[in-house]
């Protein structure tokens, strides 16, 4: 699966998905056979994809555990809880939503993207970390700067540039399957 620590749910749903393929070379397909389950993830696209393996190298237990300690510490700041709620919902929702923390230095917001990338990686979905310089790309966990991971331009910017990522590259097929972006 190229996991480090495959959930019992994940490696279930692997199985699925390789038992799909063994029948597909004898011509057979799972959905065939009633009441057998299907595989939920789409694994043809997480084993092949170096990208996609790297954003799912991740602990989900010590993500859920470390994301639950920081949401107890939120308790002394209602805001905070209040913006990490509001955030998780809508990832959780996939409700495409915007959202913007604001604030003095000191005040919080990356303790914040930090508990929510831990809450959104504890469940199995991606998330990218990018930041517009390599030293706040250090600050996430897996971040990277904006440039890079989007290929944006940075030499003779015009207003016809554009990122170039092929519609069917690996990295595309990454940004598909992210749930998050910070």
């Amino acid at each position: 699966m190229g996991l480090p620590s495959p959930s019992e749910e994940d490696t279930f749903d692997y199985g699925l998905y390789l038992l799909d393929i063994i029948l597909q070379e004898s011509g057979h397909f799972l959905d065939e056979f009633d009441g057998m389950p299907l595989p939920q993830q789409d694994w043809s696209v997480q084993v092949d994809n170096p990208f996609i393996r790297e954003q799912l190298d991740y602990n989900r237990e010590a993500e859920q555990h470390r994301a639950n300690t920081n949401y107890a510490l939120m308790e002394t700041n209602p805001e905070q809880q209040q913006a990490f709620v509001k955030i998780l919902e809508s990832v959780e929702k996939q409700s495409g939503k915007l959202f913007f923390l604001s604030g003095p230095g000191g005040t919080g917001k990356t303790f914040v993207y930090k508990t929510i990338c831990n809450a959104v990686r504890a469940r199995g979905w991606i998330v990218l970390c990018v930041a517009s310089t390599g030293i706040a790309a250090l600050l996430l966990a897996g971040g990277r700067t904006a440039h890079s991971m989007f290929k944006i331009p940075i030499d003779g910017l015009t207003a016809e540039s554009f990122c170039n990522i092929p519609k069917q590259s690996q990295r595309a097929d990454l940004i598909r399957c992210t749930r998050l972006i910070i």
